[in-house]
């Protein structure tokens, strides 16, 4: 056995070595070289090592005919090394990108498959690293896109690794050769209609023969670029500690910042913090199109701009910019008569209602603002509903939502608010749980 292959196996096994303690490791297996030289890698470490149990993802996709075959010889290829293959059948949505919608249809039953405290081994290699470097400069990718593809990253309640991208093709084919390995050989790679096919063989190619070296240099740009994007994180997150401030209407449950420290940094230093606050809530825009944030920002008076993102809105309201997605971007359905008040109440798509203390009596229901409500204060008399939520500065978007109790046409209280919800002389008071996402999506 050569050097090179004495060392794949240690170096795999030392890429691995933080996660020797999950509960297993599940292989994604699409039956071509990369993927069945990983596969075969670890089984050959279980036989001397102590691992994680070992299990093996097939994604079918079922976008060509060709591939109905593929299911039967990853099953056999694992029969003969003894690791369970689970086959999943997914729909891939039509659209203007096919490799986009086949990655996300595969990505989401990777993430169906994986539990906690497991993590899913996906077998990229350097020169993947290098195409997808390329691919995405000629995309205009900022220092996150250029980072490439990251060794690991959560993946729904588990883990994504990627253990060979120190690893080149080369590599790979020649420990395949000497175990003699048999794969898959997808029609599709060779289609250079797709752009990661049109770099990987007509365009490195003739890189390799001026620089070649060049993959391992565009791992290394790629390794340089991960570190630069550590540190604008870390910046991020300075920025956002000052911004990130409580405030008295963080009992909504929507997450906010406040403006005031964001306005004072540079634009990029802006821009950085919000897409860190941002992108584990909404798909971003690119640097092109971020004239909603300083419309946002800049936004004078009592103006209460939005900006619309792709999974959800940013407000401005109260000093502060606000994200609402889900279940807030919806008006609550009409709430009705509230049978029995010493029982919680469930809103449609507006969180619950508890009455605590001395139920007031008579028949209740619940009702949301339409305007030109009036309220009857012991100690201030009649007063008008907005102005009430105006002193409060309670954010526009909250005020439709919140839950108004009434007997017959005598407005009692307003949930959520200190002093408007409920009767201190007459001992009770109205509590509201605001809806989450959860409750949204259900």
């Amino acid at each position: 056995m050569s050097q090179s292959m004495i060392d794949l196996p240690a170096r795999l096994l030392l890429n691995l070595k933080p996660w020797r303690n999950a509960k297993a490791w599940r292989i994604a297996f699409s039956g071509g070289l990369d993927s069945t030289v990983l596969l075969h890698l670890l089984a050959y470490l279980a036989k001397t090592e102590s691992l994680p149990t070992l299990k093996a993802i097939h994604v079918h996709h079922g976008l060509q005919a060709v591939a109905d075959a593929w299911p039967e010889h990853c099953q056999s290829m694992c029969d003969a090394l003894g690791v369970p293959l689970k086959v999943v059948r997914v729909q891939v949505q039509p659209g203007a990108s096919l490799e986009r919608a086949a990655r996300e249809a595969r990505y989401g039953a990777f993430i169906e498959a994986t539990q906690t405290n497991e993590v899913l081994l996906t077998a990229q290699h350097r020169d993947d690293q290098a195409e997808t470097l390329l691919f995405r400069l000629l995309r205009g990718a900022g220092v996150k896109g250029l980072a490439g593809m990251p060794s690991e990253r959560a993946l729904g309640p588990g883990h994504l690794l990627r253990p060979l991208l120190d690893v080149t093709r080369a590599e790979l084919e020649a420990y395949a050769a000497e175990h003699q390995l048999s794969w898959i050989e997808d029609p599709s790679n060779q289609d250079r209609q797709f752009s990661r096919n049109y770099l990987r063989h007509q365009v490195f190619p003739v890189l390799a023969v001026r620089w070649p070296q060049a993959v391992a240099i565009m791992a290394r740009s790629a390794a340089h670029l991960r570190e630069a994007q550590g540190l604008l994180d870390e910046l991020a997150q300075i920025d956002l500690a000052e911004a990130g401030s409580s405030c008295e209407f963080d009992w909504l449950g929507v997450p906010s910042l406040a403006l005031a420290p964001l306005e004072k940094l540079s634009s990029p230093r802006q821009r950085n913090a919000l897409s860190h606050w941002l992108t584990t809530r909404t798909r971003l825009p690119d640097s092109d199109h971020w004239s909603g944030w300083q419309n946002l920002r800049d936004a004078t008076g009592d103006a209460c701009p939005i900006w619309r993102l792709a999974d959800g809105e940013l407000h401005r309201a109260s000093g502060r910019i606000w994200w609402l997605s889900g279940v807030w971007l919806r008006t609550p359905p009409v709430a009705g008569k509230w049978a029995d008040p010493t029982l919680p109440l469930f809103l449609p798509e507006n969180g619950r209602l508890t009455l605590n203390g001395q139920i007031p009596y008579g028949p209740l229901h619940i009702r949301y603002r339409e305007g030109g409500e009036v309220m009857d204060l012991a100690d201030r008399g009649h007063r008008d509903l907005k102005r009430l939520l105006n002193e409060r500065g309670v954010p526009p978007f909250a005020r439709g939502r919140l839950p108004l109790l009434y007997r017959g046409e005598h407005l009692l209280a307003v949930a959520g608010l200190r002093g408007l919800n409920g009767s201190a002389r007459d001992g009770w008071d109205l509590q509201w749980q605001p809806p989450n996402e959860d409750q949204g999506l259900s």
